[in-house]
């Protein structure tokens, strides 16, 4: 538990070191509700500390905010700049209030600023235009525990029952970092947050299209990709096991290529560019047509 006390201790410092705390003070101060705890009148350090409080709960070994029912340490106070840690029904209140004053949609807005100014540390001038960068974007389940049990929730059965579970929706760079989480209901599927995140995250930051996006076998459904390619992106995703039987199922087999050898340099996989139909729902619609890298 101490190691990850110390690695919250280091999310802190990059988190006041990169302007992510004011940005988000900043942002519940926009709207702040007058009788929110200690905002009456609105106190930006009050904020600030509660935050520290809630985003930091790890530093002190706790897990949530119920935690704080029987918390007697002193870690939590140091981290806030007071003399005792704010207990949980203070942060509770304040996190409550805080939601139903609409500061969701802000504070999304705001991380997704934040986490582009980050890391995009060069961005293409127009006079020299360069090749649109990969995003990626999957989906991830989380289960949660409650008494009440989300529908069709997916994640862990047990004897028959499904658990509650929550759905996030992860964006992120060609390089692997982090940009965007969105939290939503346990069946909500990949196909409709994706193009919710892509066009959430444009408007956030005020770049252009995300035009190369990289998703799991989840998009491999043809409405979806024809409302992506529409929108003028390009999408790369993987066929599901069921969707074909051998090569076969494909059109227009290029030639086999190398791609894969083992360690006496032995080809142990090959590749060739081919065509794959997608069926569309209704008779009205012609199927869609794909380009894919086949492999034996």
């Amino acid at each position: 538990m101490w190691q990850e006390g110390i690695g919250c201790l280091l999310l802190l410092a990059a988190a006041k070191q990169t302007g992510l705390l004011a940005a988000l003070v900043a942002a519940i101060m926009e709207v702040a509700d007058p009788t929110l705890p200690g905002l009456n009148p609105p106190n930006p350090a009050v904020v600030m500390r509660l935050l520290l409080t809630l985003l930091f709960l790890p530093v002190a070994g706790l897990a949530r905010t119920w935690d704080l029912r029987s918390y007697t340490g002193t870690m939590l106070a140091l981290v806030t700049n007071r003399e005792r840690a704010y207990s949980q029904r203070y942060a509770e209140r304040f996190l409550a209030r805080w939601a139903h004053a609409g500061t969701v949609d802000r504070l999304t807005e705001v991380v997704a600023k934040w986490t582009w100014e980050l890391w995009q540390t060069a961005h293409p001038s127009s006079d020299q235009p360069s090749a649109p960068a990969f995003f990626y974007v999957d989906g991830h389940r989380k289960a949660v525990y409650s008494d009440v049990l989300v529908p069709r929730g997916p994640v862990g059965k047990l004897g028959g029952k499904i658990l509650g579970c929550r759905e996030l929706v992860v964006l992120h760079d060609a390089q692997g970092h982090p940009l965007l989480v969105t939290t939503h209901r346990g069946d909500y599927h990949l196909t409709i947050g994706l193009p919710e995140m892509l066009h959430r995250y444009e408007q956030a930051v005020g770049q252009t299209m995300m035009q190369r996006v990289v998703v799991d076998r989840e998009g491999m459904a043809a409405e979806f990709l024809a409302q992506l390619t529409l929108e003028g992106r390009q999408v790369i995703t993987l066929l599901k096991a069921d969707q074909y039987e051998g090569e076969q199922s494909f059109e227009q087999v290029g030639a086999w290529q190398p791609w894969r050898t083992n360690r006496h340099g032995q080809v142990i996989c090959e590749v060739a560019a081919a065509r794959f139909t997608l069926k569309r729902p209704g008779n009205a619609l012609p199927p869609l047509e794909v380009e894919v890298a086949a492999s034996p």
